[in-house]
């Protein structure tokens, strides 16, 4: 989302500046053009000479240098957003009553873009009565704060006070100023990791899926737009964006109600999580103990959600199911495509190297109800979660 995307990253004295080394480097890798200025002060916690590398433009720290003047007008025209991270107690304080005595300054008073800022601070200085009124007064004019977190202080203290992580800032820009509007209006469901179909309080039925495709698939649909669900079994993957909403579950059942309660308001509804097809007959209440050589486990089949949600399915609503198979692949595949009424139809081999359950890469075929097949190369889950969204939005502009 930050491709081609203009930003201009102020940096201040504060020891969160070892922080700004990072977030360039991410904006950089997003496909955004960076240009840094740095406050004089903040050149003894980072050096301009790795942020210049790193963004590929010269780190500007002074109005005037070398007979050559630092234009502070264009550079503040020229942004998409100007980003201060992290932003120190004193630019803040002269950020909020006007003050203009280096160039960072002037270019924020004469920016007409977006402005961005990450304080970062000692727990003490942020909860001070003067600092907050310097927070609700940029607030007032118009500028967006990117929240402290609470943590291992400079001080050595522990609370709250912290810059927000890199990894949280790239986040904040695409989900609040740069999402696509393509999707905007839909909503989509997502399922995503495992079930655990119990057999008492210790054990259960289960199986190796990580949530990762779901995952990826759920943050792609929301950066095209759609308000996003996700229902997911237990896995240890974190939701990227604030504004994705998600639903925890365990078992089989849990994810079918799950769905089966929001299908009804949904355009588009991938099934991608790994559900248990049988759950144990009975549930003990106490742990079972190793008392004999053998152990025989009745089981019985679990609510198929995708065919139950492909019966109900109505006008122009988009259903997308996964198929992992071993062996008959496509014909598999094919099948599942029909048997459940979907519209789509993903298939994971575990044939293929570095694809399927818990690698960061994935391979898949996809199939259509008109035929039509399209294989992918070995890719991030990311990529191929950017290639699946890409064709469901096709489909439904066809």
């Amino acid at each position: 989302m930050l491709k081609d995307k203009k930003i201009l990253l102020g940096i201040t004295a504060s020891i969160a500046a070892y922080k700004s080394i990072l977030l360039a480097r991410l904006l950089v890798k997003e496909g955004a053009e960076v240009k840094v200025i740095m406050t004089p002060a903040a050149k003894d916690f980072v050096s301009p000479l790795v942020l210049s590398t790193l963004t590929n433009n010269k780190v500007l720290v002074d109005i005037s240098a070398e007979n050559s003047w630092a234009n502070h007008v264009m550079l503040g025209r020229w942004a998409d957003v100007m980003l201060v991270a992290p932003l120190s107690c004193n630019t803040l304080s002269k950020m909020a009553h006007g003050q203009c005595d280096n160039l960072l300054l002037a270019v924020y008073l004469s920016s007409t873009c977006l402005v961005v800022v990450a304080p970062a601070m000692d727990e003490d200085m942020w909860h001070h009565p003067s600092t907050k009124k310097n927070i609700l007064a940029l607030k007032e004019h118009g500028n967006y704060l990117i929240d402290v977190t609470s943590g291992e202080l400079a001080s050595g203290l522990t609370g709250e006070g912290r810059m927000a992580e890199p990894d949280d800032i790239v986040s904040f820009l695409q989900e609040n100023f740069f999402r696509e509007e393509i999707l905007k209006g839909k909503k989509a469901l997502v399922t995503a990791g495992p079930t655990y179909e119990p057999l008492d309080p210790v054990r259960f039925v289960g199986n190796h899926s990580s949530g990762k495709m779901g995952f990826a698939l759920a943050e792609s649909l929301y950066e095209k737009g759609a308000e996003v669900t996700i229902v997911s079994g237990p896995v240890h993957q974190q939701k990227q964006y604030k504004g994705i909403n998600i639903i925890k579950v365990e078992t089989a059942e849990e994810m079918f109600n799950a769905c089966l309660s929001l299908h009804h308001q949904m355009d588009i509804e991938i099934m991608a999580a790994a559900v248990a097809d049988y759950k144990p007959v009975e549930i003990a209440s106490e742990k079972i103990k190793k008392n004999e050589t053998a152990f025989t486990l009745q089981l019985t089949k679990t609510k198929d959600i995708l065919a139950t949600l492909g019966a109900q399915k109505k006008q122009g609503q988009f259903l997308a199911g996964f198929a992992l198979e071993t062996n008959n692949e496509n014909e598999n595949a094919l099948n599942k495509l029909k048997a459940k009424n979907a519209d789509m139809i993903i298939l994971n081999s575990l044939k293929d190297q570095n694809a399927g359950f818990g690698f960061d890469t994935n391979k898949v075929s996809v199939f259509f109800k008109d035929g039509t097949v399209i294989a992918s190369e070995l890719a991030t889950k990311k990529e191929i979660a950017n290639k699946i969204v890409e064709l469901i939005i096709q489909k439904m502009h066809a």
